[in-house]
């Protein structure tokens, strides 16, 4: 592998458990790996999971220059850079009001149909998130010990994927966390989001490093290997941390 000029990562399961903050060891090595290479992360999250799950646990940080973070949340539909002390919108690219009903209309038949549509939830099944639809089995706040049993081989959510893409063919539908699937606009996935990246800061996709944990042909993270980003597999944030604690020396 070449020395990187960007490493980008998924954060759901791959930087921290889903939903969850960055445990406090891999948010050091995060902010250790910021100091020596821009970063981005691309996740099928809204903003407001990246703040809460990354950005407000890194600002607290004494030192720390978020300047070459770049965030891509909703699987790369949206870009955000940190401008003049906060953070500036860079694209958006939203589903039409209609795309948006048919979208929430045929994953829950589909869900409903396939018997994976739970009585016993933690917070909104369905939600709006402007570029992006997204189903969450157990709701967006279940506990992570509950999402993990609920599909622990990742069966069911391939399974409602392929279901739903069915019905949506004009759109994308993609495996993202450890319940949920994700719909945005066809074609506009993670390879969206890292060309776009690539074309705003200059650096080629060959020059990068993508680290996620869902890069098989179900997962919202292949389109990035199929692109031809060097990837790096991992199966939680133990791992990710373990690969940059050797990965970091190299580029210092």
């Amino acid at each position: 592998m070449t020395t990187p000029h960007l490493v980008a990562f998924d954060l759901d399961d791959t930087l921290a458990p889903s939903k969850s903050p960055l445990d406090p060891r891999m948010l050091e090595t995060f902010a250790s790996l910021l100091e020596v290479v821009p970063v981005a992360v691309i996740s099928g999250g809204n903003f407001h999971q990246f703040e809460q799950q990354l950005v407000t646990p890194l600002r607290h940080r004494d030192g720390l220059t978020l300047d070459d973070l770049h965030l891509l949340p909703t699987c790369g539909t949206r870009y955000y850079r940190w401008q003049d002390d906060d953070w500036a919108l860079q694209y958006a690219e939203d589903l039409t009001d209609e795309q948006k009903a048919r979208a929430l209309a045929a994953v829950e038949d589909q869900a409903k149909q396939a018997g994976y549509w739970e009585t016993r939830t933690w917070g909104d099944i369905l939600e709006d998130r402007g570029s992006q639809i997204t189903f969450s089995a157990l709701g967006q706040a279940a506990p992570v010990d509950v999402k993990k049993q609920w599909d622990p081989t990742g069966e069911k959510k391939d399974h409602l994927r392929r279901l739903v893409q069915e019905h949506l063919p004009d759109l994308e539908v993609r495996s993202g966390g450890s319940t949920s699937i994700d719909i945005t606009r066809k074609g506009i996935d993670k390879a969206y989001g890292m060309r776009r990246l690539a074309a705003l800061t200059g650096i080629a996709l060959d020059d990068m490093l993508f680290v996620g944990d869902r890069l098989d042909p179900e997962g919202n993270d292949y389109p990035v290997k199929a692109l031809g980003v060097p990837c790096h597999a991992v199966e939680g944030w133990e791992d990710t941390d373990a690969f940059l604690t050797e990965l970091i020396p190299t580029l210092r």
